[in-house]
């Protein structure tokens, strides 16, 4: 990064102050008081409503009023608020969700691999990421968990996790409707709204269409690229026939069908003939622009209250999706590199809760079932060689868990948490891949009957591992005030073993591809402090924290020889769980009320990410890794003025905010380019891959009637139009053959305008 940007990322630190994003109130216990005072920030972190500031966890909480103001898009916005996190679109997608929390994610989205970081609407988990892109609508909050969550939530949360929280109904009939156009022809409409049908019985509903044209184009086909057609609803009935029992059935479902995304090339065609294009969100893809995600899933959760002391709670849920999607590897007219692909994935689970509260303790002890299943095939076909791979699969999770996590106030001022978590975890896996003579192969597509299939190179059916764990967490709080505490919190989290979607068992003789990889896991320390101070006005939360990381999965893509020729001409990855490494760093959150009309928000995040040991052939090689997805530094200064226009006239809120990076790593081994000269094929060298530092500026101004019942805000992002990228493609091999494999990037929106209208009924 620029000594500059690091310098000013740095100054973000001086500032100790960084955002819960909490709503704010007004202090009415007192009428000489009139000073805004910051309300409790409820959250449902440790499973049971808690008031932030108890919780000894590093917890981001986000609320809808705060999304609103900001122009929120979807769930990759809270990103930017966020310390110590990625959460981005994954490559070649539209939807598919990418998360990093503290260094720990999951990069790749096929089936066979398991996300590092956790996500749950209301409760339920949603195993796989295809889809998981949620768009801002009909949301109560949204809440970022850092740090391996392995106690409460399980095996997957080993980075942290992310709840979305929709709202929940009312009492009172309610139908709010709004409407964004904006920049790029958008034009969204969301409709949302409940009704109580008795005393006993309400139902409630949200539907909402987004539209917009792309930020680019197809140069080679002429359609839209980047752009977005989405479509999607939320239905929910809650039944309280008595004030001791309710019972809520929740639907959803998601249609995207924007145009396949297949990113901008970054080299000239190999023959020399097609130039990069001078528009990064342009590509000149030529495998077609048909894409088709669907999402749908349903929840019923019911809930008895016992007695005063215990509560029990059942959490049953089913959920199934469906990608058809082109990927243009190669971003070329030619199908040099060309996968057309689909994966399917379906899950049922079962949770069931009780929650205790009894003087001073208090908590939750559960039992969670998850049966997964993800499957999918693509062809990789190579033009240049006339040949095609046909690799296809399918992968069954079953996860049994129980658990506790209980809270003990030892005095006023003292209290201990213990928790734990005992997992198994089963994977049985077919995994088939097959070379063919051709464009396309018969075993993907039956109606090509023109290839010639010459040999298979993998072909496992029904193996199966099992791994099993026992997560604890122990946590000690000291609140020596009210409005102060102190804590020190010991985790561990872990995520499961599996297959290699992509094994080769052909350059396998040893057979090792067929036991899978193992397990990774992360034990966590962390000191923190949670505070409020000079009258409630300011908030601050900082926590300092050392992860000991082990057994890391590391995936590795690599150009290979199909026909032991000598020469590489596709490619296969390799996964491989590497020894030692470590993670150590400080986030700062806080919220200041500066005046009765400034609020000041602020994060910041460092982190020291290494890993220590990665052992080949006797030799530690880990100066060749890196950890992806992580800048050192990230960080955002957001200030809240609201202006009173007086009687009958509403008020007016203007927000600001400017957000910072580091230069980070897209992959476990660093892209820096390659030099000119070092190909014949590529004379002119290759631009680097990984990301530089940025900085985005947005600006939101709404006013709000003096009823509350209408808005209107007019919201700017990315300002200075700042070109950044967040994914890419990189399977080039400079120094052999004629091919253009892939070598592309994927870059976050340009600026925008987006006028919103809002009304509520």
């Amino acid at each position: 990064m620029h000594p500059k940007t690091r310098l000013a990322l740095y100054a973000l630190a001086a500032t100790a102050l960084t955002p819960v994003m909490p709503a704010w109130a007004q202090d009415t216990g007192d009428q000489e008081d009139t000073t805004r005072k910051l309300g409790p920030v409820t959250v449902t972190a440790q499973r049971r409503e808690e008031d932030l500031l108890d919780v000894p966890l590093s917890v981001t909480a986000i609320g809808s009023e705060r999304l609103e103001l900001t122009g929120a898009v979807d769930i990759t916005s809270i990103q930017r608020s966020t310390p110590n996190a990625t959460i981005e679109v994954a490559r070649g997608s539209n939807s598919t969700l990418i998360a990093f929390i503290r260094g720990v994610g999951q990069q790749d989205p096929l089936w066979g691999f398991e996300p590092g970081v956790g996500l749950y609407v209301d409760d339920v988990y949603i195993a796989r990421p295809q889809g998981a892109i949620l768009d801002i609508f009909d949301v109560d909050r949204v809440e970022v968990l850092r740090g391996p969550q392995g106690t409460l939530y399980g095996r997957n949360t080993i980075g942290g996790a992310i709840k979305y929280v929709t709202k929940p109904l009312g009492n009172e009939p309610d139908l709010k409707v709004k409407a964004n156009l904006g920049s790029y022809s958008q034009a969204d409409v969301i409709v949302s709204g409940s009704t109580p049908l008795s005393d006993t019985f309400a139902v409630g509903g949200a539907i909402a269409k987004y539209t917009r044209d792309g930020y680019g184009k197809n140069l080679n086909t002429g359609a839209e690229h980047y752009n977005k057609d989405l479509l999607a609803y939320r239905l929910s009935a809650e039944w309280t026939p008595t004030d001791d029992f309710s019972v809520r059935f929740a639907y959803d479902k998601s249609e995207d069908d924007s145009n396949a995304k297949h990113g901008h090339r970054l080299l000239p065609s190999a023959d020399g003939t097609i130039p990069v294009t001078g528009d990064v969100y342009d590509t000149r893809a030529g495998i077609g622009d048909d894409n088709s995600v669907e999402t749908e899933g349903y929840s019923l959760t019911a809930q008895w209250d016992v007695n005063d002391i215990v509560t029990l709670k059942s959490i049953t849920a089913y959920r199934e999706g469906s990608t058809i999607t082109p990927i243009d590897f190669d971003a070329l007219p030619q199908p040099d590199f060309d996968v057309p692909a689909y994966y399917n994935d379906d899950q049922f689970s079962q949770e069931f809760q009780l929650l205790y509260n009894n003087g001073p303790l208090s908590g939750v002890a559960g039992i969670y079932y998850l049966d997964g299943n993800a499957d999918g095939a693509f062809d990789v076909i190579l033009s240049a060689l006339g040949l095609s791979i046909y690799q296809a699969g399918a992968q069954e999770k079953e996860n049994f868990s129980v658990y506790g996590d209980f809270t003990y106030e030892l005095n006023d001022k003292w209290s201990v948490s213990l928790g734990g978590r005992y997992t198994e975890d089963k994977t049985t896996a077919d995994v088939l891949r097959e070379a063919w003579l051709g464009l396309g192969t018969g075993s993907f597509d039956p109606s090509n009957t023109t290839s010639i299939f010459l040999v298979t190179q993998t072909d496992y059916k029904g193996v199966e591992r099992k791994d099993d764990q026992f997560t604890p967490r122990v946590s000690v709080s000291y609140k020596p005030t009210d409005d102060l505490n102190l804590y020190a919190t010991y985790a561990q989290g872990f995520k499961a073993g599996g297959f290699d979607p992509r094994a080769r068992e052909d350059l396998d003789p040893t057979g090792l591809s067929r036991q899978g990889f193992g397990p990774e896991q992360v034990d966590s320390y962390e000191l923190g402090m949670k505070g409020s101070f000079f009258n409630d006005s300011l908030l601050l939360n900082t926590a300092v924290f050392f992860a000991d990381y082990t057994d890391q999965q590391i995936t590795v893509q690599s150009g290979a020889d199909s026909d032991n020729d000598g020469v590489n001409d596709t490619f296969v990855s390799s996964v491989f769980n590497a020894g030692a490494s470590e993670y150590k760093g400080l986030e700062i959150e806080g919220t200041w009320f500066a005046t009765d009309n400034l609020t000041l928000f602020a994060t910041l995040g460092y982190i020291d990410a290494q890993i220590n040991e990665i052992l080949s052939g006797g030799v530690n090689v880990a100066d060749a890794f890196v950890t992806q997805n992580t800048p050192e530094l990230q960080g955002q200064i957001s200030a809240n003025y609201n202006f009173d226009l007086g009687a009958n006239r509403g008020d007016l809120s203007l927000t600001g905010t400017v957000s910072g990076r580091d230069d980070y790593y897209l992959f476990n081994i660093p892209n820096e380019g390659f030099p000119a000269g070092q190909s014949a094929i590529f004379p002119g060298g290759g631009p680097k891959l990984d990301p530089s530092g940025y900085y985005l500026f947005d600006l939101s101004a709404v006013w709000t009637s003096p009823t509350g019942k209408y808005r209107v805000g007019l919201h700017g992002r990315n300002l200075t139009d700042e070109e950044y990228r967040v994914a890419a493609y990189n399977f080039v091999t400079p120094s052999q053959l004629g091919l253009d494999s892939a070598y592309s990037a994927f870059y976050g929106p340009p600026r925008t305008f987006t006028v919103s209208l809002s009304a509520d009924f």
